[in-house]
């Protein structure tokens, strides 16, 4: 074998050249990662949620009577004042009377002018009668006190005295009732949609409750209008206010007085707030992948200057950042340097070049980050999105990114 290998010089250096690359080919190498180092920090745990500006104090005007509107001079946007005249709304016109129906308004006029006759020939019978009582009980009056006549005879004529003044009351009334029922007659006839225009007819002025703003305008055009229609919507744009609707697992998280941050709202500073109310009933909505959720509304204000958001207005948009915890020298490493081991948590420590698997104990977390309770010091270095070949004591090489 020696021999034959002193024989090919070539072989024999072919033979170590092929061991030595097996070797160098399948010699265990340095897995490339991802390096972090453990520091401390500010972190905050916050939920995130779109939400939109509105009025706080916002006016509908309705319609208090039925009638006719004006038409609308006012537009969005318009200021208004307290007590200004916004719009009036007259009568309703009278319908107009066809031939055959003019006629039988014209035929109840007579009859109620008949009656109103009739009731005043009644009445002039009831006074008669009533005179000719108080004469008769004039009379038997002195005959009484004589004992002339009986007791019973008198009583009956002062009966009969009182009778015949109730009666002509009672026809002095009729008398009224026929008089208005000729004034309803005639009303129907003279107060018809064919009539003049130039009688006097009342107008229902309706005024601004407050000093603001025209937010939507409801009814533009003159036009019928019915009792509660609404008309005009007034608010005062300088007092918003945020409503952000939460999911209800989010929101029992949300207590008043948390603070709360508007970012991405237009402007180039992140505006200030602080929770107001956070309404006890939820509704049911559909997310845009279908399934039901729980929302529910949360309402904030401002607390950073009117300067800075006096330009926004109702209905803008704005992205909510509710602070539930904040610290500001935390112990933190990346959430993605986790990874669950024995019902716990821990992480790969780089140790002299090798990957050193270690327990740790965490707290709050916020999705992007962890904060580190016990396990891992500050300063140390620890691997950020650990892959499978990432184990226990294993060659470790950190990655340079140019």
């Amino acid at each position: 074998m020696l021999s034959s290998l002193r024989n090919h010089p070539v072989l024999a250096l072919m033979i170590p050249l092929i061991a030595g690359l097996l070797v160098w080919g399948f010699w265990p190498r340095p897995v490339l990662v991802e390096a972090i180092t453990v520091s401390r920090g500010p972190m905050a745990v916050t939920i995130e949620e779109e939400g939109r500006t509105r009025v706080i104090d916002r006016y509908l005007i309705s319609a208090p009577v039925n009638g006719i509107t004006c038409r609308q001079q006012l537009n969005v946007g318009d200021s208004v004042e307290k007590d200004q005249i916004l719009l009036s709304i007259t009568p309703l016109q009278s319908q107009v009377l066809d031939p055959r129906s003019r006629a039988q308004a014209k035929a109840k006029v007579s009859a109620a002018q008949s009656a109103l006759r009739a009731a005043n020939e009644r009445a002039n019978a009831a006074e008669a009668a009533e005179q000719l009582a108080l004469d008769e009980h004039k009379r038997l009056q002195p005959l009484v006190e004589q004992s002339l006549i009986s007791r019973d005879v008198f009583d009956r004529a002062t009966t009969e005295t009182k009778t015949s003044a109730a009666a002509r009351r009672s026809a002095d009334f009729n008398v009224e009732v026929a008089r208005y029922e000729l004034e309803a007659a005639r009303t129907v006839v003279e107060y018809s949609g064919a009539a003049a225009d130039d009688l006097q007819v009342e107008k229902v002025e309706i005024r601004s409750p407050i000093n603001g703003r025209i937010l939507k305008v409801k009814r533009e055009c003159e036009g019928p209008v019915q009792t509660g229609e609404p008309l005009l919507e007034i608010g005062d744009p300088t007092a918003l206010e945020v409503e952000v609707d939460l999911l209800s697992a989010d929101a029992v998280k949300i207590k008043p007085g948390m603070r709360v941050l508007f970012e991405r709202w237009g402007g180039n500073q992140t505006l200030k707030g602080i929770v107001n109310t956070i309404e006890p009933v939820g509704v049911t909505k559909i997310s845009a992948l279908g399934v039901e959720e729980q929302r529910v509304l949360v309402i904030s204000e401002f607390t950073s200057a009117s300067e800075l958001w006096n330009r926004l207005g109702d209905g803008y948009r704005v992205e909510a950042r509710f602070i539930l915890w904040q610290q500001d020298q935390v112990l933190q490493i990346p959430a993605s340097s986790l990874f669950r081991y024995n019902e716990g948590w821990a992480v790969f420590v780089i140790d002299m070049g090798r990957a050193k698997r270690r327990m740790v104990k965490i707290g709050k977390r916020n999705g992007l980050t962890a904060q580190i309770i016990g396990g891992i010091k500050d300063g140390e270095s620890v691997i950020n999105h650990p892959s499978d070949k990432v184990e226990e004591n294993r060659s470790v090489k950190i990655r340079n990114y140019l």
